[in-house]
């Protein structure tokens, strides 16, 4: 939040935090995993959002927040495109926003298998 405070997306219900969306952005195409410990690839100004998490509360999954939130995230984002890596399972979900899936990441971040997934304007 110090770093990037403009790409962190909170839905609260009762002043309590339920889901949240955050990431940075960069000129960079690419999601790496550097970039998750490295908040020197953010440029306010760059081409790309990159989204680092969705994260709901398991109680509030399956509720549609995580996809309000990914709504707004990409209005937010109409003057870059958006870039996330996700799971198998969870590519169809990002296409419903427009995603595509470019296939397998390079990435090996928390040791799981991710894919590409980028939405342009």
């Amino acid at each position: 939040l110090a770093v990037y405070p403009n790409h962190f997306w909170l839905l609260e219900e009762d002043g309590k935090l339920i889901s949240f969306i955050d990431g940075l952005v960069t000129d960079e195409p690419i999601l790496r995993d550097e970039m998750y410990e490295n908040a020197a690839f953010h440029n306010e100004n760059g081409a790309w959002q990159m989204i680092f998490g969705v994260n709901t509360l398991p109680a509030w999954r399956k509720q549609g927040c995580a996809g309000k939130l990914m709504e707004r995230a990409i209005s937010d984002a109409r003057a870059q495109g958006c870039v996330l890596t996700c799971k198998a399972a969870l590519v169809h979900y990002y296409e419903t926003f427009g995603y595509v899936n470019e296939g397998r990441s390079d990435s090996t971040h928390g040791g799981a298998e991710w894919y590409d997934m980028r939405l342009t304007f």
